[in-house]
């Protein structure tokens, strides 16, 4: 691979993978699984399991490491909508201040 090959898959992994971690933690902070489709949630977090198992079978350790972080944090999103969407989402914040 050259240095700009490298240095290109390098940047979509960041971007692509650090993409979920603003997600997750708003899901988290906030609860709120309203606006998430759970078919969509669910055949994403299955292809990143396939992703990660396609480059472990490759020995491609950037395509594992990409793909192990966005799992979790895919696993995360996905595992707070099955609980969270039972119950009705929180109030938002502003709601119990007074102006």
């Amino acid at each position: 691979m050259t240095d700009l090959t490298s240095w290109m898959g390098a940047a979509a992994a960041v971007l692509t993978t650090g993409s979920f971690a603003f997600q997750a933690r708003l899901t988290f902070r906030t609860r709120d699984v309203s606006g998430i489709s759970l078919g969509m949630y669910s055949a994403f977090t299955t292809g990143v399991a396939l992703w990660l198992l396609y480059g472990w079978l490759l020995g491609a350790w950037p395509i594992v490491a990409a793909n192990a972080v966005t799992l979790a944090l895919a696993l995360s999103i996905l595992l707070m909508k099955l609980r969270y969407s039972a119950a009705p989402p929180p109030p938002p914040a502003s709601a119990g201040r007074q102006k």
